[in-house]
């Protein structure tokens, strides 16, 4: 089976571009795979990409390449939808090459993985595959108006494939899509393939993009009352993004330039975690939580806010780590503090963390995702006849309310 995965760019670095290598890497076993980036902006891309995968950039963005003396990379793209927030990114030179690209694919499976990607895929992907539109980000973090856009394309497709199932619910409420199965599959991790920690490093770590909704200003903040008890403790965060000057600001603000580090971006993210004893999220949502998984993989416990919709589904609170409320930096220091000063308990989550962890090995997750494509292609037909009842019905409702208007 050939499977594709489009992606907005695989050169760059963030969430999604691992999980898709991730899940990528797994299906390579045995199956043919590609991975389509709608942009190229540098030789080689920052994570590995396993030599099995063939990578298709459409777009050249590098220094002296030949698309950007194309006129259509001047003019902003049609079909991508404006309400996507990456909208301003895209040329007509996007849309042109995804056609064409989806228009002539032999694909059996194209998975796209952002809302406007979805989108080319709705327009543009044969009907004879499958399609499949996953959602990195929640329901609730698209706008309304995107949302409609969405609930208008994500109709022709096969399926919608959140990473929670939480998500996964809120879309079968608030968005109807007859004849499309929505479901929940957690991202993977695979095996660091590195001993795990041994929860005696006093040491707390956090990674992420550096952004203001990833909230390390209050990781910063409820370090602080660490440092304060524990002198000896040290606060290590691993990233890049906007936010690093301001964060550094903070750091030296609150006297503790010789206990946090900045220490910019790491992959894999695996072995510095393994040199600290706890990790800490302190973000205001979540699509689901690479970092929290990546951290218990190497058995170290994971103090994240409760905050919608991944941790929830990842940490089992008091067991293999905590979950405090979003935004309270007294919870989340107390936190820090219990596991800081008890040892034993901080092993044993640790322990428990390590177990947990292999509900998202690679092989399980590929599995999940075989098991929807075989699904989607067996309930085809039933599906298709749900979609136009659902129609018809649509239509049926939109008569009746213009007669009711006309009158007697």
């Amino acid at each position: 089976m050939k499977i594709v995965f489009l992606i907005h760019n695989v050169y760059g670095v963030g969430g999604t571009i691992r999980t898709t290598l991730n899940l990528a890497a797994t299906l390579a076993d045995t199956h043919q795979v590609e991975i389509v980036s709608m942009f190229r902006h540098r030789d080689t891309p920052r994570f590995a990409i396993d030599e099995r995968i063939r990578v298709i950039p459409l777009v050249d963005l590098r220094p002296n390449s030949p698309d950007l003396d194309d006129p259509h990379i001047d003019q902003l793209a049609e079909v991508f939808p404006r309400e996507e927030k990456r909208h301003r990114q895209y040329s007509r030179l996007n849309d042109l090459r995804i056609e064409r690209y989806l228009r002539a694919s032999d694909a059996d499976v194209l998975i796209g993985t952002r809302p406007g990607v979805n989108v080319y895929l709705a327009r543009f992907g044969p009907r004879r595959a499958v399609r499949v539109a996953q959602e990195h980000l929640t329901h609730d973090a698209h706008s309304k108006r995107l949302r409609t856009v969405l609930a208008h394309h994500y109709r022709k497709l096969d399926a919608v494939v959140t990473t929670t199932e939480a998500d996964a619910a809120v879309y079968r409420s608030r968005m109807k899509l007859p004849g499309v199965h929505v479901a929940g599959i957690p991202n993977s991790v695979p095996e660091p393939g590195i001993s795990p920690a041994d929860g005696t490093a006093k040491v707390i770590a956090a990674a992420g993009r550096l952004t203001r909704s990833k909230r390390f200003d209050l990781v910063i903040d409820a370090f602080a009352d660490v440092a304060a008890k524990h002198p000896d403790w040290s606060l290590r965060i691993y990233g890049e993004g906007a936010e690093k000057a301001r964060l550094q600001e903070l750091v030296d603000h609150q006297g503790l330039s010789t206990r946090v580090a900045l220490l910019g971006f790491r992959s894999p993210i695996e072995a510095e975690f393994a040199q600290a004893s706890i990790v800490v999220s302190a973000s205001d949502a979540e699509s689901f939580g690479m970092t929290l998984v990546e951290a218990m993989r190497v058995g170290v416990p994971v103090v994240s806010t409760n905050c919608p919709l991944g941790p929830a589904e990842i940490i089992q609170d008091r067991v293999d780590g905590r979950l405090v409320p979003t935004d309270d930096r007294e919870a989340m220091a107390a936190a820090l503090l219990e596991l800081v000063d008890d040892d034993t308990q901080r092993r044993q989550m640790g322990q428990a963390a390590l177990r947990s962890a292999h509900r998202f090995d690679p092989d399980h997750i590929a599995a999940l995702h075989e098991n929807l494509f075989a699904h989607l292609r067996a309930t085809r037909s039933a599906r298709g006849r749900a979609r136009s009842r659902a129609m018809w019905r649509g239509r049926a409702r939109r008569l009746i309310r213009r007669l009711r208007r006309l009158g007697p």
